[in-house]
């Protein structure tokens, strides 16, 4: 008679404790990786920067952009399709895996660029760069 006590009690708290709710998680934290790019540069000479970021899960409704600003020295920065961006506006990502290209506009300086990419739930990254005059 115990042990069948015992059994309902266990029963009846693990009923309590499920509920009917789907837990749907809609946020994933991710990276921003890129592959090595050259450290030099010399004026109107472009680097190429590959870029790919990585969630840890994956929600269909996540989407991302993409900021820069340069800090140090001049210099053009495109997306792949050729779109100039322009520092501190906010664009959006079509894909995860991308490229940019920076086109050196100084001469004689070190020049930076930093990127910011923001999913839409306000989690940010930040990658930076920079590059010394040949």
């Amino acid at each position: 008679m115990m042990m069948a006590a015992c059994c309902m009690a266990v029963s009846f708290l693990g009923l309590a404790a499920c509920d009917n709710e789907l837990d749907i998680q809609q946020e994933y934290p991710f990276t921003v990786e890129s592959l090595p790019v050259a450290d030099e540069i010399a004026g109107d000479e472009t680097v190429e920067i590959r870029l790919e970021i990585t969630e840890e899960g994956n929600f269909s409704g996540t989407l991302y952009t993409l900021r820069y600003f340069q800090p140090d020295g001049n210099g053009l920065l495109k997306l792949e399709d050729g779109t100039l961006l322009k520092p501190n506006d906010r664009y959006l990502l079509s894909e995860k895996k991308f490229r940019l290209y920076y086109t050196s506009k100084s001469t004689n300086e070190a020049q930076t660029i930093d990127l910011y990419f923001e999913n839409n739930w306000q989690d940010v990254r930040q990658l930076s760069f920079s590059f010394n005059n040949r």
